[in-house]
């Protein structure tokens, strides 16, 4: 019997165009495991994952890494919030007042002195800005999978967008991998590497 790949994948990341192709293609079966930004790491360095689909930045020490796609990141507040006035996009300096209900990771914080928030997934800091308190930075898709009609998300325009990319130890580059990573990177069943 042919071993599954396991590949994990990182909140909002959309891996079912790859896993379709996948199984079009390929014997071996494909498990496909939901991570969080947290611990999408953990099952490849433990190896319990064969590859994770993460989003950067994670250490990259003994892994290979290869990007597949950016995206935006918005700003989630309270439907009746003053971002909701904005019409597609705001600025970090239209959010610098602001309480930042879980950090963001590029380490950028708004000047108005901000409370001493617990650890929170990103549904739960969605949740507390529902109820109106702060707002809290997330890639777009993050957002859509947590949309709700008390929340609205604009278009952070002034922030670098996050990248999405897939990662699996560099001892275990063997042809399943590579196939995988061919499949993530576009290649048709007939393109060589």
């Amino acid at each position: 019997m042919i071993a599954p790949l396991r590949v994990g994948f990182v909140t909002g990341a959309t891996p079912d165009k790859w896993a379709r192709h996948w199984r079009e293609r390929r014997r071996e079966s494909l498990h496909l495991v939901s991570t969080t930004e947290a611990d999408q790491l953990d099952g490849v360095r433990d190896g319990s994952l064969d590859m994770a689909i993460v989003r950067l930045p994670v250490d990259r020490d003994g892994l290979h890494c290869v990007r597949l796609y950016d995206e935006v990141q918005v700003v989630v507040a309270s439907a009746d919030h003053v971002v909701a006035a904005a019409d597609a996009e705001v600025s970090l300096a239209d959010l610098v007042d602001e309480q930042l209900v879980r950090p963001h990771p590029s380490g950028w914080t708004p000047d108005a002195e901000q409370l001493d928030w617990p650890p929170m997934t990103e549904q739960e800091a969605i949740e507390t800005v529902a109820a109106g308190t702060g707002v809290v930075i997330v890639p777009m898709s993050v957002a859509r999978l947590h949309q709700r009609k008390d929340v609205v998300s604009r278009v952070v325009a002034d922030l670098e967008p996050t990248t999405i990319a897939l990662v699996w130890k560099v001892e275990r580059d063997d042809d399943v991998t590579q196939a995988f990573v061919g499949v993530t990177k576009g290649r048709t069943a007939n393109t060589s590497r």
